[in-house]
């Protein structure tokens, strides 16, 4: 609904407005008339027509429409096999991702508007403070607005420049997707969902892109065990007590086939070497037959690519399965004492695991509970409920 109404007022402000006004519309004559089948559609056309009517009685957004308004088909510039992708997600996510705005507000903008996260959980996902993340996005659509950003898909010859920012936009909406920050849910099946959209509809617009290939596969092997990640009763299944036979395994050989492909470009990129890794795990038997070796080492050349300490966390774990919890300790050093990860409790929650695979169980306690109390998401933290309780166990 944003987007499609963003397309129409080329503010973002004024669309949000528009779109909040659209379901307040919705209770008071929804309650009256009943759900229409086609509710989503019901909601855009109001929001649309809202938006038209604030656009006329509003002077100085007539003028603004003019730079912003996307032109009817006829005039739109022939982007060859472009052309019939109409999508308003994909242009949105353009915008937010346009050159002139930083790279952490692209995709901050894309998380916010594109996927309608909240901003605290925007901030979450870049390790930043709430107050910082509402003052970086205020500053993305005042951006937008006053250098007449263009709502569009960019033209052939500019998509090259553009495509990286796009890529980290979407696979951030994915892992958000894929472990929800907070909530009852582990999944969010929307997100996940919309992300899987977009990569392919970036495929089509860049099919010989080995960046754009390793992406969609990233999200498909990753995806392709979304059954088995719960239990019936939904506790958190860890990777080792997933039901490999359940795994989609027609996803699986999609995925793997599009990482192949990518993997023939040089010298592969970060998507490219994320799905690397996920291939290893999705066509691993079982979870000893797994290369850890290999995994190691994708992740050495993953962090001279990218830099991230996130990925130096995932290799930490890695370590820790391959060479034993001793070396994994000694790889989360680094990131332990210089605060990259500073409230994240994924490094709380791995380093808690090594030491209790080690026996310290005291030390294992606390680094629980320091996880525990940065875990939002009621199925994690009912996972780090249990092993406290185990170690309460094994401690009597």
């Amino acid at each position: 609904m944003l987007a499609a109404t963003i397309r129409v007022t080329g503010d973002i402000d004024v669309a949000e407005e528009c779109v909040q006004d659209a379901f307040t519309r919705a209770l008071a004559t929804w309650s009256k008339s009943g759900i229409p089948v086609k509710a989503g559609a019901w909601l855009t056309t109001v929001a649309r027509r809202r938006a038209i009517d604030t656009l006329r009685r509003q002077t100085s957004q007539r003028r603004v429409m003019a730079n912003f308004v996307e032109p009817q088909e006829s005039a739109l510039p022939s982007y060859s096999d472009l052309a019939s992708i109409a999508d308003d997600r994909l242009r949105l996510i353009f915008t937010c991702c346009h050159p002139a705005l930083s790279s952490e507000t692209q995709v901050a903008l894309s998380l916010r508007l594109l996927c309608g996260l909240t901003t605290s959980e925007v901030a979450r996902a870049f390790l930043v403070t709430e107050s910082t993340m509402a003052a970086r996005i205020t500053r993305g659509k005042k951006k937008i607005a006053t250098s007449h950003i263009p709502y569009r898909v960019p033209t052939v010859e500019e998509l090259p420049a553009r495509v990286e920012t796009v890529l980290s936009a979407i696979h951030l909406v994915f892992t958000t997707g894929h472990t929800a920050p907070s909530g009852s849910d582990l999944v969010r099946r929307d997100l996940v969902d919309r992300a899987l959209d977009l990569a392919r509809l970036l495929r089509t617009l860049l099919p010989d892109d080995a960046e754009v290939a390793g992406l969609l596969g990233l999200i498909i092997l990753t995806d392709a065990r979304r059954q088995t990640r719960t239990s019936s009763d939904g506790a958190l299944l860890l990777l080792s007590e997933q039901d490999r036979t359940q795994w989609d395994h027609g996803a699986i050989s999609e995925g793997a086939a599009l990482v192949r492909e990518a993997l023939r470009t040089r010298p592969a990129g970060r998507f490219v070497l994320m799905a690397a890794i996920a291939t290893i795990h999705a066509e691993a038997s079982s979870w000893d037959e797994t290369s850890w070796g290999e995994i190691v080492a994708l992740y050495d050349l993953l962090l001279i690519v990218w830099p991230s300490p996130v990925v130096a966390l995932n290799r930490a774990v890695a370590i820790g399965i391959a060479d034993g919890p001793d070396a994994g300790l000694e790889a989360l050093s680094d990131l332990t004492s210089d605060g990259a990860l500073l409230g994240y409790n994924y490094l709380a929650s791995t380093r808690a695991d090594f030491l209790r695979r080690l026996g310290r169980k005291d030390e294992a306690r606390l680094a629980y509970e320091e996880a525990l109390s940065q875990c939002e998401n009621e199925v994690e933290r009912a996972f780090l409920v249990s092993r406290l309780r185990e170690l309460e166990v094994g401690a009597n």
